[in-house]
């Protein structure tokens, strides 16, 4: 809700002290009192038209009907003055009170407790969509350990991994997180960078090399040389950006509220108009009266409930084919996209590496060379191993099989001495050509060795997701641009995005590089991001609007996402889309309508045509028209395309 509305504030970052706890809408304050207020409202309608007109009624009926009226005003009243008293701001909710108290005035509390029961219904459905507490920072700080393990002096000892200071020179173990940004001093291995980098196939390290805190080791142990702080480091730095972001992102106002902006002030000037001039020349009784119906007549009933009473039924929809939208204003503005960033580790990729490619020499067969490397590959903990080992028809034993972290693994298979690692460690030798060929198709790929001759080659990518194509291809035909925000290698990138339809792509980011590159788009256009890791959070939260891809992805992107998908299906993404323009199209069409009815009923009130009893029955049917109107945004036909190219592997490789 905007805080010209009702003063609710940007929510703050989630701390460890401060862990907000959604409740059920039985249990919600926010919720009960406009029930409340309903309640008594229709009490006092039902009291009115069936128990006559005696005193004691007539005191009945009042009663209830100021119960109604001062419950629906205490959730926005005491808001609307704080807006206007702190901020200097005007809102609905002030021309709400206004004209409540302009009906008192008159006489007809039973229209006030009307105004003040819909509007403070329809600001606490919105409201509750609004206030899901986001805890995204906590998962992002889950990625650095308890405690980090430090050498000094020859011996090695643990502390609290926030006392780590820049120059402390750490061992970690393989499984282990790391503590801190550094730098490789000795040992070698693997480190899975996938949560900050976006980097799918696990990156070999060795002496020199720099790692970034929250990197699991995958192998071997290695000894690191802090060059940040445990309290100040790239990790820390994307929970100020997400936070900063979320910050920034909770200033924005609703649509209606945007409109509300001018209305109010030029009412209130229109009905000190009314009344002062009319007095000076007729009754002032008579016109004091209209123009107390001026402002009852201007009072945005319809608008007030325009847009939730849209967004209310279209997320509801939305919901059923497995798009969650957090909020009135996701909803507002994820119809209003023109560009999508989509991040590719996990989103526009299956996120499991697999074997693409197998090149042999001369009288080697495609299984014998998989049989071979997968009889080593059983044995060592590196992530492409399972992907080797899947691919492979029968795995043999093998015996003798040592590991070198970073470099490859070496054993006994069948009586033969044999060897594969990366071609940077083995010389592919007549298998050159085939494998530049493959790595420039963006795969990653060992060299297998027998008896010390090269005998083949397998390549491993992460493949793209079966609809990947479609997807893009639906989002281009709807005018929607796309382009791939990854920390990925340019080479890998630019093969995927060849193969996906994305011309646009933007390679070797870290996560404050994707925000930036959201940021920067985002003042050309309304910009979406799409993504599924801690590593998106940042760009997530910079974006016009934040597409959290599937319920497994990390709660800090779930958390900072505006929107959040519980499936992996991309062709959600173009049907949430045209769901979203078909029900900013309906917003707009009521927000139209209402401020036509203003616009009548305001020269009908000034000149005395209608009274406050016709003002009134005029908002009441207005309302009507737009909540119907507004019904019609729950009604979506899900339509998820099926052709060939959706069953078949995203990939244009073939083994060779």
């Amino acid at each position: 809700m905007s805080a010209d509305c009702c003063d609710h504030s940007t929510p703050a970052p989630a701390t460890d002290s401060d862990e907000e706890i959604e409740r059920p809408w039985w249990r919600d304050r926010t919720v009960l009192i406009p029930i409340a207020s309903g309640v008594f409202f229709l009490a006092g309608l039902a009291t009115e038209w069936t128990a006559g007109n005696g005193t004691t009624a007539e005191v009945t009926v009042q009663v209830l009907f100021w119960i109604g009226l001062l419950l629906g005003a205490s959730t926005f009243v005491p808001g609307a003055l704080r807006g206007l008293i702190v901020r200097r701001q005007l809102g609905i909710a002030l021309l709400m009170t206004i004209s409540a108290v302009g009906a008192v005035i008159l006489g007809y509390v039973e229209e006030a407790a009307a105004l003040a029961f819909l509007y403070s219904i329809a600001e606490a459905l919105e409201d509750k969509a609004m206030d899901r507490a986001r805890s995204g920072l906590r998962a992002l700080l889950k990625l650095v350990p308890e405690t980090a393990t430090i050498l000094r002096r020859g011996s090695a000892f643990e502390v609290p991994a926030r006392e780590v200071q820049s120059g402390d020179v750490l061992r970690v173990r393989p499984g282990e997180r790391v503590p801190t940004d550094g730098t490789v001093s000795s040992g070698r291995s693997s480190l899975d960078t996938s949560a900050i980098t976006g980097e799918s196939i696990p990156v070999d390290v060795a002496p020199g090399d720099e790692v970034a805190a929250g990197s699991i080791n995958s192998s071997g142990a290695l000894e690191i040389t802090a060059t940040a702080d445990g309290t100040d480091n790239s990790l820390t730095t994307l929970v100020g950006l997400v936070e900063q972001a979320q910050q920034d992102r909770g200033e924005r106002a609703r649509l209606a509220d945007r409109i509300a902006r001018p209305l109010v002030p030029g009412v209130m000037v229109l009905a000190v108009l009314v009344g002062v001039i009319g007095s000076l020349l007729g009754d002032p009784e008579t016109w004091i009266t209209r123009a107390l119906v001026v402002l009852v007549a201007a009072s945005p009933c319809a608008l007030a409930i325009a847009v939730p009473v849209t967004v209310v039924s279209a997320v509801g929809a939305a919901s059923r084919f497995g798009v969650i939208i957090k909020s009135g204003a996701a909803f507002e503005l994820l119809g209003s996209l023109r560009r999508l960033a989509v991040d590719k580790t996990g989103t526009l990729t299956r996120n499991e590496p697999a074997v693409t490619g197998v090149v042999t020499v001369a009288g080697v067969s495609h299984e014998e060379a998989l049989g071979w490397a997968a009889a080593l590959e059983q044995h060592s903990t590196h992530p492409l191993a399972a992907a080797i080992c899947a691919a492979a028809p029968s795995v043999s034993a093998a015996s003798h099989v040592v590991e070198q972290s970073g470099i490859g693994v070496a054993g006994q298979v069948g009586g033969h001495e044999v060897r594969m690692g990366n071609p940077r460690w083995i010389d592919p030798g007549e298998l050159a050509g085939e494998v530049t060929a493959m790595e420039a198709n963006g795969q990653t790929c060992v060299v297998v060795t027998r008896d010390d001759a090269v005998v083949g080659a397998v390549g491993v990518r992460d493949e793209l997701r079966t609809e990947a194509a479609e997807a893009v291809a639906a989002l281009k035909e709807q005018g929607i641009e796309v382009v791939m925000l990854t920390g990925d290698n340019a080479r890998t990138a630019n093969a995927l995005a060849r193969i996906a339809g994305i011309d646009d792509v933007r390679a070797e980011l870290r996560p404050e590089d994707k925000a930036e590159e959201v940021a920067a788009s985002v003042k050309q256009r309304p910009t979406g991001m799409i993504g599924d890791g801690i590593n998106d959070a940042p760009a997530l939260a910079s974006a016009t609007v934040g597409i959290a891809m599937g319920a497994t992805g990390s709660d800090a992107a779930i958390e900072s996402a505006d929107v959040a998908f519980t499936g992996h299906d991309l062709r959600l993404i173009p049907q949430a889309l045209r769901h979203a323009r078909r029900g900013r199209r309906i917003m707009n069409q009521n927000i139209v309508f209402s401020l036509a009815i203003i616009t009548v009923l305001l020269p009908l009130a000034i000149t005395g045509v209608l009274g406050l009893a016709a003002v009134v029955f005029v908002h009441e049917a207005a309302e009507v028209v737009v909540i119907a109107n507004g019904l019609r945004a729950a009604r979506v036909k899900q339509v998820v395309p099926t052709s060939p190219s959706a069953s078949r592997p995203a990939t244009d490789l073939v083994r060779v």
